[in-house]
């Protein structure tokens, strides 16, 4: 039996607009949305910037906590820019290594793995949709594709981005990108 998933970016944050490392910020506007497809289940991440997102599209989700934003640590609330300049060793590992944390958070690695086993939970038939974190939806397609590590890198996924997975644990397709 296959499972579809519909994975939804959250909408545009200041973090996002300022390339920033977010901690649990609102949205910076507010406006519309597509309509979602019909679904058996709605989910959202639980920072407060999917939570406005999910009630912009309509939905009434289910708090997820394996959909939670990665963990940053120390770098939350700092730009990419502003790092590089101030920790330029600690970036270059972070961004060469999947598997390094240098901001004392999670790994690319860690999320990654946390984001495929709640992919590979999804065993019901029918379509789920999950408003969260590109970051969420970039480890979701590389577990879904089979990618490495490092290919998490490579995914680019902006505010309101909709992606589709079917398939079933372990055996994940990409049939939706936009």
């Amino acid at each position: 039996m296959t499972s579809r998933v519909l994975l939804i970016s959250h909408a545009a944050t200041s973090a996002t607009r300022h390339t920033a490392f977010p901690g649990d910020e609102p949205l910076t506007g507010t406006g519309t949305a597509d309509p979602v497809p019909r679904h058996r289940l709605a989910l959202s991440a639980p920072e407060q910037r999917c939570r406005q997102t999910a009630a912009l599209l309509g939905l009434s989700p289910i708090l997820e906590p394996r959909l939670r934003e990665c963990d940053y640590g120390r770098w939350v609330g700092r730009t990419l820019d502003d790092l590089a300049a101030a920790e330029p060793s600690a970036v270059q590992e972070w961004l060469a290594s999947p598997a390094a944390a240098p901001h004392g958070g999670e790994s690319i690695v860690d999320l990654i793995t946390r984001v495929a086993g709640w992919l590979d939970s999804q065993t019901e038939p029918g379509r789920v949709v999950a408003v969260t974190h590109p970051s969420v939806i970039k480890a979701a397609v590389s577990h879904a594709v089979r990618g490495t590590p490092e290919s998490f890198w490579r995914i680019d996924i902006a505010p309101l981005t909709r992606v589709g997975l079917t398939g079933r644990p372990g055996a994940w397709t990409l049939y939706s990108l936009g």
